[in-house]
Protein backbone atom coordinates (compact mmCIF):
# COMPACT_ATOMS: atom_id res chain seq x y z
CA UNK A 1 0.00 0.00 0.00
CA UNK A 2 1.53 3.28 -1.12
CA UNK A 3 1.32 6.13 1.39
CA UNK A 4 1.78 9.85 0.85
CA UNK A 5 4.80 9.81 3.17
CA UNK A 6 6.57 7.49 0.73
CA UNK A 7 6.29 10.24 -1.88
CA UNK A 8 7.95 12.79 0.43
CA UNK A 9 11.61 12.38 -0.50
CA UNK A 10 12.70 14.87 2.18
CA UNK A 11 12.04 12.14 4.78
CA UNK A 12 13.92 8.91 5.47
CA UNK A 13 17.37 7.79 4.31
CA UNK A 14 18.47 9.05 0.90
CA UNK A 15 19.83 5.64 -0.08
CA UNK A 16 16.52 4.00 0.86
CA UNK A 17 14.51 6.50 -1.17
CA UNK A 18 16.67 5.97 -4.26
CA UNK A 19 16.86 2.17 -3.97
CA UNK A 20 13.12 1.87 -3.26
CA UNK A 21 12.47 3.56 -6.59
CA UNK A 22 15.46 2.07 -8.43
CA UNK A 23 14.50 -1.58 -7.93
CA UNK A 24 11.06 -1.43 -9.59
CA UNK A 25 12.28 1.08 -12.21
CA UNK A 26 15.19 -1.21 -13.11
CA UNK A 27 12.87 -4.19 -13.33
CA UNK A 28 10.57 -2.10 -15.50
CA UNK A 29 13.48 -1.14 -17.75
CA UNK A 30 14.51 -4.79 -17.94
CA UNK A 31 11.08 -5.72 -19.15
CA UNK A 32 10.96 -2.68 -21.43
CA UNK A 33 14.15 -3.80 -23.15
CA UNK A 34 12.39 -7.09 -23.82
CA UNK A 35 10.16 -5.25 -26.31
CA UNK A 36 13.04 -5.17 -28.78
CA UNK A 37 15.35 -7.82 -27.28
CA UNK A 38 12.74 -10.57 -27.62
CA UNK A 39 12.19 -9.53 -31.24
CA UNK A 40 15.92 -9.86 -31.91
CA UNK A 41 16.21 -13.21 -30.13
CA UNK A 42 13.36 -14.75 -32.12
CA UNK A 43 14.53 -13.22 -35.39
CA UNK A 44 18.25 -13.87 -34.87
CA UNK A 45 17.94 -17.49 -33.70
CA UNK A 46 14.85 -19.06 -35.23
CA UNK A 47 13.95 -17.36 -38.53
CA UNK A 48 15.12 -18.35 -41.99
CA UNK A 49 17.97 -16.05 -43.15
CA UNK A 50 18.35 -15.13 -39.46
CA UNK A 51 21.55 -13.08 -39.70
CA UNK A 52 20.24 -11.01 -42.63
CA UNK A 53 16.88 -10.44 -40.92
CA UNK A 54 18.60 -9.47 -37.64
CA UNK A 55 20.80 -6.99 -39.49
CA UNK A 56 17.74 -5.52 -41.22
CA UNK A 57 15.97 -4.98 -37.90
CA UNK A 58 19.20 -3.55 -36.46
CA UNK A 59 19.24 -0.92 -39.18
CA UNK A 60 15.94 0.36 -37.75
CA UNK A 61 17.53 1.08 -34.34
CA UNK A 62 18.33 4.74 -35.09
CA UNK A 63 14.68 5.40 -35.98
CA UNK A 64 13.44 3.61 -32.86
CA UNK A 65 16.01 5.57 -30.85
CA UNK A 66 14.74 8.86 -32.27
CA UNK A 67 11.19 8.00 -31.20
CA UNK A 68 12.43 7.19 -27.70
CA UNK A 69 14.43 10.45 -27.77
CA UNK A 70 11.25 12.45 -28.34
CA UNK A 71 9.63 10.59 -25.42
CA UNK A 72 12.67 11.59 -23.34
CA UNK A 73 12.29 15.18 -24.53
CA UNK A 74 8.97 15.27 -22.70
CA UNK A 75 9.72 12.89 -19.81
CA UNK A 76 13.10 14.35 -18.82
CA UNK A 77 11.81 17.87 -19.39
CA UNK A 78 8.56 17.67 -17.50
CA UNK A 79 9.54 15.08 -14.87
CA UNK A 80 12.24 17.08 -13.00
CA UNK A 81 10.16 20.29 -13.14
CA UNK A 82 7.22 18.31 -11.79
CA UNK A 83 9.38 16.98 -8.92
CA UNK A 84 10.66 20.46 -8.04
CA UNK A 85 7.09 21.82 -7.89
CA UNK A 86 6.07 18.89 -5.67
CA UNK A 87 8.97 19.75 -3.36
CA UNK A 88 7.63 23.31 -3.19
CA UNK A 89 4.15 21.86 -2.52
CA UNK A 90 2.86 23.64 -5.64
CA UNK A 91 0.58 20.82 -6.84
CA UNK A 92 -1.43 22.99 -9.25
CA UNK A 93 1.65 23.85 -11.30
CA UNK A 94 2.77 20.22 -11.13
CA UNK A 95 -0.50 19.09 -12.71
CA UNK A 96 -0.25 21.84 -15.32
CA UNK A 97 3.23 20.65 -16.29
CA UNK A 98 1.98 17.07 -16.63
CA UNK A 99 -1.00 18.15 -18.76
CA UNK A 100 1.15 20.24 -21.07
CA UNK A 101 3.50 17.28 -21.51
CA UNK A 102 0.59 15.09 -22.61
CA UNK A 103 -0.39 17.61 -25.27
CA UNK A 104 3.17 17.81 -26.55
CA UNK A 105 3.28 14.01 -26.83
CA UNK A 106 0.09 13.95 -28.92
CA UNK A 107 1.41 16.57 -31.34
CA UNK A 108 4.92 15.14 -31.68
CA UNK A 109 3.65 11.57 -32.18
CA UNK A 110 1.53 12.62 -35.14
CA UNK A 111 4.39 14.51 -36.77
CA UNK A 112 6.89 11.67 -36.25
CA UNK A 113 4.53 9.01 -37.63
CA UNK A 114 3.70 10.94 -40.79
CA UNK A 115 7.26 12.03 -41.56
CA UNK A 116 8.65 8.55 -40.82
CA UNK A 117 6.22 6.84 -43.19
CA UNK A 118 6.93 9.32 -45.97
CA UNK A 119 10.73 9.19 -45.68
CA UNK A 120 11.37 5.61 -44.60
CA UNK A 121 12.85 4.32 -47.89
CA UNK A 122 15.64 6.89 -48.37
CA UNK A 123 16.17 6.99 -44.61
CA UNK A 124 16.76 3.24 -44.29
CA UNK A 125 19.29 3.27 -47.12
CA UNK A 126 21.02 6.24 -45.48
CA UNK A 127 21.18 4.20 -42.26
CA UNK A 128 23.19 1.46 -43.96
CA UNK A 129 20.57 -0.81 -45.55
CA UNK A 130 21.62 -2.81 -48.59
CA UNK A 131 19.33 -4.27 -51.25
CA UNK A 132 19.51 -7.54 -49.30
CA UNK A 133 18.60 -6.13 -45.85
CA UNK A 134 16.18 -3.36 -46.95
CA UNK A 135 13.06 -5.59 -47.25
CA UNK A 136 13.44 -6.73 -43.64
CA UNK A 137 14.12 -3.21 -42.33
CA UNK A 138 11.22 -1.72 -44.28
CA UNK A 139 8.77 -4.40 -43.16
CA UNK A 140 9.64 -3.86 -39.48
CA UNK A 141 9.76 -0.06 -39.31
CA UNK A 142 6.59 0.53 -41.37
CA UNK A 143 4.48 -1.20 -38.75
CA UNK A 144 6.51 0.07 -35.79
CA UNK A 145 5.88 3.70 -36.78
CA UNK A 146 2.14 3.24 -36.27
CA UNK A 147 2.87 2.60 -32.58
CA UNK A 148 4.74 5.88 -32.06
CA UNK A 149 1.98 7.42 -29.94
CA UNK A 150 1.86 4.38 -27.65
CA UNK A 151 5.65 4.37 -27.17
CA UNK A 152 5.73 8.04 -26.28
CA UNK A 153 2.83 7.84 -23.83
CA UNK A 154 4.16 4.79 -21.99
CA UNK A 155 7.72 6.16 -21.75
CA UNK A 156 7.15 9.91 -21.52
CA UNK A 157 4.17 9.95 -19.15
CA UNK A 158 5.52 7.12 -16.99
CA UNK A 159 8.00 9.69 -15.65
CA UNK A 160 5.13 11.34 -13.78
CA UNK A 161 4.20 8.06 -12.11
CA UNK A 162 7.77 7.49 -10.88
CA UNK A 163 8.17 11.15 -9.86
CA UNK A 164 5.33 10.70 -7.36
CA UNK A 165 7.05 7.73 -5.76
CA UNK A 166 4.90 5.05 -7.41
CA UNK A 167 7.87 2.96 -8.52
CA UNK A 168 5.97 -0.34 -8.50
CA UNK A 169 3.14 1.14 -10.54
CA UNK A 170 5.64 2.54 -13.01
CA UNK A 171 7.13 -0.94 -13.25
CA UNK A 172 3.72 -2.43 -14.01
CA UNK A 173 3.29 0.06 -16.84
CA UNK A 174 6.17 -1.58 -18.63
CA UNK A 175 5.66 -5.15 -17.42
CA UNK A 176 2.13 -5.41 -18.80
CA UNK A 177 3.22 -4.46 -22.29
CA UNK A 178 6.42 -6.49 -22.30
CA UNK A 179 4.83 -9.71 -21.05
CA UNK A 180 2.20 -9.32 -23.75
CA UNK A 181 4.99 -8.83 -26.29
CA UNK A 182 6.71 -12.05 -25.19
CA UNK A 183 3.46 -13.95 -25.62
CA UNK A 184 2.49 -12.41 -28.97
CA UNK A 185 5.93 -12.56 -30.65
CA UNK A 186 5.98 -16.31 -31.44
CA UNK A 187 2.30 -16.19 -32.39
CA UNK A 188 2.74 -13.41 -34.96
CA UNK A 189 6.21 -14.42 -36.18
CA UNK A 190 5.75 -18.19 -36.53
CA UNK A 191 2.11 -19.25 -36.09
CA UNK A 192 0.80 -16.52 -38.40
CA UNK A 193 4.05 -16.70 -40.43
CA UNK A 194 4.48 -12.90 -40.55
CA UNK A 195 8.25 -12.87 -39.87
CA UNK A 196 9.66 -9.45 -39.00
CA UNK A 197 6.23 -7.92 -39.64
CA UNK A 198 4.89 -10.15 -36.89
CA UNK A 199 7.58 -8.94 -34.49
CA UNK A 200 6.58 -5.34 -35.19
CA UNK A 201 2.85 -6.10 -34.80
CA UNK A 202 3.43 -7.76 -31.43
CA UNK A 203 5.47 -4.78 -30.25
CA UNK A 204 2.87 -2.20 -31.31
CA UNK A 205 0.01 -4.06 -29.61
CA UNK A 206 2.08 -4.42 -26.45
CA UNK A 207 2.94 -0.73 -26.38
CA UNK A 208 -0.75 0.07 -26.80
CA UNK A 209 -1.53 -1.92 -23.64
CA UNK A 210 1.23 -0.10 -21.72
CA UNK A 211 -0.05 3.30 -22.86
CA UNK A 212 -3.63 2.50 -21.79
CA UNK A 213 -2.38 1.45 -18.33
CA UNK A 214 -0.36 4.67 -17.96
CA UNK A 215 -3.26 6.96 -18.82
CA UNK A 216 -5.69 5.01 -16.68
CA UNK A 217 -3.48 5.41 -13.61
CA UNK A 218 -2.68 9.10 -14.12
CA UNK A 219 -6.38 9.92 -14.51
CA UNK A 220 -7.53 7.60 -11.71
CA UNK A 221 -8.08 8.00 -7.96
CA UNK A 222 -4.79 6.45 -6.73
CA UNK A 223 -2.44 9.07 -8.18
CA UNK A 224 -1.50 12.05 -6.00
CA UNK A 225 -1.45 14.57 -8.85
CA UNK A 226 -3.86 13.88 -11.68
CA UNK A 227 -3.80 14.31 -15.44
CA UNK A 228 -6.73 16.67 -16.04
CA UNK A 229 -8.35 17.89 -19.27
CA UNK A 230 -8.12 21.53 -18.19
CA UNK A 231 -4.34 21.16 -17.87
CA UNK A 232 -3.90 20.05 -21.49
CA UNK A 233 -4.03 23.64 -22.71
CA UNK A 234 -0.44 24.73 -23.21
CA UNK A 235 1.16 27.92 -21.96
CA UNK A 236 4.13 29.18 -23.94
CA UNK A 237 6.36 29.87 -20.91
CA UNK A 238 5.68 26.46 -19.38
CA UNK A 239 6.23 24.61 -22.67
CA UNK A 240 9.53 26.41 -23.20
CA UNK A 241 10.69 25.34 -19.72
CA UNK A 242 9.76 21.73 -20.46
CA UNK A 243 11.44 21.69 -23.87
CA UNK A 244 14.50 23.57 -22.64
CA UNK A 245 15.21 21.07 -19.87
CA UNK A 246 14.09 18.08 -21.92
CA UNK A 247 16.37 19.03 -24.78
CA UNK A 248 19.20 17.34 -22.92
CA UNK A 249 17.35 14.01 -22.68
CA UNK A 250 16.30 14.35 -26.30
CA UNK A 251 19.85 15.16 -27.38
CA UNK A 252 21.16 12.09 -25.58
CA UNK A 253 18.68 9.91 -27.47
CA UNK A 254 18.96 11.70 -30.79
CA UNK A 255 22.74 11.69 -30.72
CA UNK A 256 22.63 7.96 -29.92
CA UNK A 257 20.74 7.64 -33.18
CA UNK A 258 23.33 9.74 -35.02
CA UNK A 259 26.10 7.59 -33.55
CA UNK A 260 24.34 4.45 -34.77
CA UNK A 261 24.01 6.00 -38.22
CA UNK A 262 27.71 6.89 -38.28
CA UNK A 263 28.67 3.41 -37.04
CA UNK A 264 26.50 1.61 -39.58
CA UNK A 265 27.79 3.80 -42.38
CA UNK A 266 31.45 3.22 -41.46
CA UNK A 267 30.98 -0.49 -40.77
CA UNK A 268 29.13 -1.07 -44.04
CA UNK A 269 32.12 0.46 -45.88
CA UNK A 270 34.97 -1.16 -43.94
CA UNK A 271 33.34 -4.44 -42.84
CA UNK A 272 30.04 -5.06 -44.64
CA UNK A 273 26.74 -6.48 -43.38
CA UNK A 274 28.47 -8.89 -40.98
CA UNK A 275 29.94 -6.05 -38.93
CA UNK A 276 26.63 -4.15 -38.99
CA UNK A 277 25.14 -7.30 -37.48
CA UNK A 278 27.92 -7.34 -34.86
CA UNK A 279 27.09 -3.76 -33.88
CA UNK A 280 23.42 -4.73 -33.62
CA UNK A 281 24.35 -7.39 -31.04
CA UNK A 282 26.75 -5.08 -29.17
CA UNK A 283 24.04 -2.42 -28.91
CA UNK A 284 21.67 -5.08 -27.59
CA UNK A 285 24.19 -6.19 -24.95
CA UNK A 286 24.78 -2.57 -23.97
CA UNK A 287 21.03 -2.13 -23.47
CA UNK A 288 20.98 -5.10 -21.11
CA UNK A 289 24.00 -4.14 -18.98
CA UNK A 290 22.85 -0.49 -18.81
CA UNK A 291 19.49 -1.40 -17.23
CA UNK A 292 20.52 -0.85 -13.58
CA UNK A 293 22.20 2.42 -14.61
CA UNK A 294 18.94 3.65 -16.09
CA UNK A 295 17.08 2.54 -12.98
CA UNK A 296 19.39 4.46 -10.65
CA UNK A 297 19.36 7.56 -12.84
CA UNK A 298 15.57 7.63 -13.12
CA UNK A 299 15.15 7.11 -9.37
CA UNK A 300 17.81 9.62 -8.32
CA UNK A 301 16.36 12.47 -10.40
CA UNK A 302 13.05 12.88 -8.53
CA UNK A 303 14.79 12.43 -5.16
CA UNK A 304 17.41 15.10 -5.94
CA UNK A 305 14.85 17.43 -7.52
CA UNK A 306 12.33 17.11 -4.68
CA UNK A 307 14.95 17.88 -2.01
CA UNK A 308 16.32 20.76 -4.07
CA UNK A 309 12.82 22.26 -4.30
CA UNK A 310 12.38 21.72 -0.55
CA UNK A 311 15.78 23.42 0.08
CA UNK A 312 17.14 20.30 1.79
CA UNK A 313 20.67 21.00 0.57
CA UNK A 314 22.42 18.40 2.73
CA UNK A 315 20.17 15.67 1.38
CA UNK A 316 20.83 16.81 -2.20
CA UNK A 317 24.58 16.30 -1.61
CA UNK A 318 23.96 12.89 -0.05
CA UNK A 319 21.91 11.86 -3.06
CA UNK A 320 24.64 12.94 -5.50
CA UNK A 321 27.35 11.06 -3.59
CA UNK A 322 25.26 7.91 -3.29
CA UNK A 323 24.33 7.99 -6.98
CA UNK A 324 27.96 8.37 -8.09
CA UNK A 325 29.18 5.53 -5.86
CA UNK A 326 26.42 3.15 -6.88
CA UNK A 327 26.85 3.83 -10.60
CA UNK A 328 30.64 3.47 -10.53
CA UNK A 329 30.51 0.20 -8.60
CA UNK A 330 27.94 -1.31 -10.95
CA UNK A 331 29.57 -0.21 -14.24
CA UNK A 332 32.91 -1.61 -13.04
CA UNK A 333 31.28 -5.00 -12.41
CA UNK A 334 29.42 -4.86 -15.73
CA UNK A 335 32.66 -4.14 -17.62
CA UNK A 336 34.31 -7.16 -15.96
CA UNK A 337 31.44 -9.52 -16.82
CA UNK A 338 31.22 -8.47 -20.46
CA UNK A 339 35.01 -8.74 -20.84
CA UNK A 340 35.20 -12.20 -19.23
CA UNK A 341 32.13 -13.77 -20.83
CA UNK A 342 31.51 -12.06 -24.20
CA UNK A 343 30.37 -15.23 -25.98
CA UNK A 344 27.62 -15.79 -23.40
CA UNK A 345 26.07 -12.39 -24.11
CA UNK A 346 26.48 -12.66 -27.89
CA UNK A 347 24.88 -16.11 -28.13
CA UNK A 348 21.69 -14.79 -26.57
CA UNK A 349 21.01 -13.25 -29.96
CA UNK A 350 22.84 -15.33 -32.55
CA UNK A 351 25.03 -18.44 -32.75
CA UNK A 352 26.47 -17.90 -36.24
CA UNK A 353 30.21 -18.76 -35.91
CA UNK A 354 31.26 -16.05 -38.38
CA UNK A 355 29.28 -13.41 -36.53
CA UNK A 356 30.62 -14.63 -33.19
CA UNK A 357 34.19 -14.43 -34.46
CA UNK A 358 33.98 -10.74 -35.37
CA UNK A 359 31.76 -9.67 -32.46
CA UNK A 360 33.94 -10.93 -29.57
CA UNK A 361 37.02 -8.74 -30.28
CA UNK A 362 34.78 -5.81 -31.23
CA UNK A 363 32.94 -6.09 -27.91
CA UNK A 364 36.20 -6.09 -25.94
CA UNK A 365 37.16 -2.78 -27.57
CA UNK A 366 33.71 -1.18 -27.33
CA UNK A 367 33.24 -1.85 -23.59
CA UNK A 368 36.77 -0.93 -22.52
CA UNK A 369 36.58 1.64 -19.68
CA UNK A 370 32.80 1.28 -19.38
CA UNK A 371 33.03 2.36 -15.71
CA UNK A 372 33.77 5.93 -16.81
CA UNK A 373 30.17 6.16 -17.98
CA UNK A 374 29.26 6.42 -14.28
CA UNK A 375 30.73 9.93 -14.22
CA UNK A 376 28.76 10.97 -17.31
CA UNK A 377 25.50 9.64 -15.90
CA UNK A 378 26.02 11.22 -12.46
CA UNK A 379 26.72 14.62 -13.97
CA UNK A 380 23.78 14.44 -16.39
CA UNK A 381 21.39 13.23 -13.67
CA UNK A 382 22.34 16.07 -11.34
CA UNK A 383 22.04 18.75 -14.01
CA UNK A 384 18.61 17.47 -15.05
CA UNK A 385 17.33 17.10 -11.47
CA UNK A 386 18.32 20.68 -10.61
CA UNK A 387 16.84 22.13 -13.80
CA UNK A 388 20.22 23.25 -15.21
CA UNK A 389 19.33 22.68 -18.83
CA UNK A 390 22.30 24.44 -20.46
CA UNK A 391 24.90 22.26 -18.75
CA UNK A 392 22.91 19.09 -19.34
CA UNK A 393 22.52 19.91 -23.03
CA UNK A 394 26.18 20.82 -23.49
CA UNK A 395 27.51 17.56 -22.08
CA UNK A 396 24.97 15.55 -24.05
CA UNK A 397 26.36 17.14 -27.20
CA UNK A 398 29.99 16.96 -26.10
CA UNK A 399 30.30 13.19 -25.75
CA UNK A 400 28.26 12.13 -28.75
CA UNK A 401 28.41 14.92 -31.35
CA UNK A 402 31.86 16.37 -30.68
CA UNK A 403 33.71 13.19 -29.68
CA UNK A 404 32.04 9.91 -30.74
CA UNK A 405 30.73 10.80 -34.20
CA UNK A 406 33.92 12.51 -35.47
CA UNK A 407 36.05 9.65 -34.12
CA UNK A 408 33.73 7.04 -35.66
CA UNK A 409 34.17 8.63 -39.07
CA UNK A 410 37.87 9.52 -38.71
CA UNK A 411 39.59 6.64 -36.88
CA UNK A 412 38.86 3.93 -39.49
CA UNK A 413 41.00 5.91 -41.94
CA UNK A 414 43.99 6.24 -39.59
CA UNK A 415 46.80 3.70 -39.51
CA UNK A 416 44.69 1.05 -41.21
CA UNK A 417 42.40 0.71 -38.17
CA UNK A 418 39.31 0.04 -40.27
CA UNK A 419 36.44 -1.42 -38.23
CA UNK A 420 38.58 -1.34 -35.08
CA UNK A 421 38.52 2.46 -35.27
CA UNK A 422 34.71 2.43 -35.23
CA UNK A 423 34.62 0.46 -31.96
CA UNK A 424 37.44 2.51 -30.40
CA UNK A 425 35.40 5.73 -30.56
CA UNK A 426 33.11 4.67 -27.70
CA UNK A 427 35.70 4.04 -24.93
CA UNK A 428 37.59 7.23 -25.81
CA UNK A 429 34.39 9.25 -25.47
CA UNK A 430 33.50 7.53 -22.18
CA UNK A 431 36.72 8.72 -20.56
CA UNK A 432 36.79 12.25 -21.99
CA UNK A 433 33.07 13.03 -21.79
CA UNK A 434 32.54 11.35 -18.42
CA UNK A 435 35.33 13.17 -16.61
CA UNK A 436 34.39 16.54 -18.15
CA UNK A 437 30.72 16.17 -17.13
CA UNK A 438 31.46 15.02 -13.57
CA UNK A 439 34.12 17.66 -12.88
CA UNK A 440 31.85 20.46 -14.06
CA UNK A 441 28.96 19.11 -11.98
CA UNK A 442 31.14 19.20 -8.87
CA UNK A 443 32.03 22.88 -9.25
CA UNK A 444 28.67 24.11 -10.60
CA UNK A 445 26.30 22.07 -8.42
CA UNK A 446 27.80 19.93 -5.69
CA UNK A 447 30.29 22.30 -4.01
CA UNK A 448 27.92 25.35 -3.94
CA UNK A 449 25.07 23.22 -2.56
CA UNK A 450 27.38 21.72 0.06
CA UNK A 451 28.40 25.23 1.18
CA UNK A 452 24.73 26.19 1.42
CA UNK A 453 24.08 23.07 3.52
CA UNK A 454 26.84 24.02 5.95
CA UNK A 455 25.44 27.51 6.29
CA UNK A 456 22.00 26.05 7.02
CA UNK A 457 23.49 23.85 9.74
CA UNK A 458 25.31 26.78 11.31
CA UNK A 459 22.13 28.87 11.40
CA UNK A 460 20.14 26.04 12.96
Amino acid sequence: MHTRSQSDFSQGKISTNIIRLAVPITLAQLVNILYNIVDRVYIGRFMDHATTALTGVGICFPIVTIIVAFANLIGTGGGPLFSIERGKKNDAEGEAIMGNCMTLILVLSLLITLSGLLLRRPLLYALGASDVTFPYANAYITIYLFGTLFVMISLGMNSFINAQGFGKTGMLTIVIGAVLNIILDPVFIFVLDLGVRGAACATVLSQFAAAVWTLRFLTGPRTLLRLRIRCLRCRKKRVLRILSLGLSGFTMGATNSLVQIACNASLSIFGGDLYVGAMTIINSVREIVSLPVTGVVNSAQPVIGFNYGAQENGRVCQAIRFTASLLFGYTLIAWALVSLFPAFFIQIFNTDPDLLAVTIPSMHIYFFGFCFMAFQFTGQTTFLALGKSRFSLFFSLLRKVFIVIPLTLLLPHLGGLGVTGVFLAEPISNVCGGLASFTTMLFVCYFPIRRAAREQNQLS
